[in-house]
């Protein structure tokens, strides 16, 4: 398709907060948007299970790109109930996702699936790009239900791999966590944090923090839909992951808190469970880097994290601007996050 056409975009589980963010950019770029969501409420929204095919499907035919974005929310307590909802609300959807496109009388000619960051190795040593990088599950030393979200990504990703739908590219999205100033996502939490005084470094404060500013986000994604030679996995980081410390000291200096209380990995455990969420959120170390980017010419216009808490601040201060522009309207509990 002529760059700058017009493209008919369904988002499968589009309305938590990354699906909010790409909705109201491909919108506001003029394309029609159709997202798929199991509590349909506005205009643009049909429904779907997850699971099963259904009337939902006559969606999928004819649309130019697919981005299924569906999944738990992974703002959760690890429990092995939790986590085996993580894997099946993944596989099922993307199974399901897959089975459309075969189905289709004119398939999307691109489906982007969501992955994530996690699927690779909790390391300090080195960055893990798309070429070089380590798989995690075998790193010694780590609570052992890390390795089961590396299986969830692993899982997710071959469901994609095994589709059966030889007329569409396939690209599995390697996300990091997509900070936006919109309100109930990752930045709101880490910035509820810096502003109560506790954004201090965490077990020492060296474990890596990978991310992606949401308007490189939706830039990428634009990159990745115009590039019709970029099949595979690819990573949605910035270019310069750093430690948790520094991430956390300039995420202070962005709003103006001079100090962050430190906490130990119990005391993480603690706050973890007030918030309901999970250590591993925390703890785990992910070094990643966006090699298949950069290598087909991609150019970031937020490559380092300071200045990037910078713009998100401004824009928070602002009112919460998103990435198109608008205030959010994300729904929590639908769509992933990583």
């Amino acid at each position: 398709m002529p760059r700058g056409e017009a493209m008919k975009v369904v988002i499968p589980g589009g309305t938590g907060q990354v699906g909010t963010i790409l909705d109201r950019a491909l919108t506001a770029a003029g394309h029609e948007v159709v997202v798929l969501t199991r509590r349909p409420v506005r205009e643009r929204e049909v429904g779907w299970d997850g699971r099963n095919l259904g009337p939902w499907a006559g969606a999928v035919d004819g649309s130019d790109v697919v981005i299924n974005l569906a999944g738990r929310s992974v703002s959760c307590r690890y429990t092995p109930a939790n986590l085996q909802a993580m894997m099946d609300s993944r596989v099922h959807s993307t199974e399901v996702v897959g089975e459309a496109i075969a189905g289709a009388a004119r398939p999307p000619r691109l489906w982007l699936q969501m992955s994530t960051a996690t699927v690779y190795a909790h390391r300090f040593d080195a960055p893990n790009d798309e070429a070089t990088g380590v798989l995690g599950g075998a790193e010694p030393g780590v609570p052992g239900y890390w390795a089961y979200s590396v299986k969830i990504a692993k899982n997710w990703e071959r469901a994609q791999e095994r589709a059966r739908t030889p007329s569409t590219r396939k690209v599995a999205l390697r996300a990091a966590m997509v900070m936006s100033p919109d309100r109930g996502g990752v930045f709101d939490v880490l910035l509820r944090l810096a502003r109560l005084g506790l954004g201090g470094p965490v077990a020492g404060g060296e474990q890596y923090v990978s991310w992606i500013h949401d308007q490189d986000f939706v830039r990428a994604i634009e990159f990745l839909i115009d590039r019709d030679d970029v099949a595979g996995p690819v990573n949605l980081a910035a270019p310069n992951p750093l430690p948790q410390r520094r991430f956390m000291r300039a995420l202070r200096a962005a709003w103006g808190v001079p100090v962050g209380l430190p906490a130990t990995a119990w005391m993480a455990e603690l706050g973890a469970l007030a918030m309901r969420s999970d250590t591993e959120l925390l703890l785990k170390s992910r070094r990643v880097v966006p090699g298949r980017l950069l290598e087909a010419g991609f150019a970031f216009d937020h490559p380092h994290w300071p200045a990037a808490a910078a713009d998100l601040v401004r824009r928070r201060r602002r009112g919460g601007r998103s990435a198109a522009g608008a205030a959010s309207s994300g729904r929590s509990g639908e769509g992933s996050r990583t």
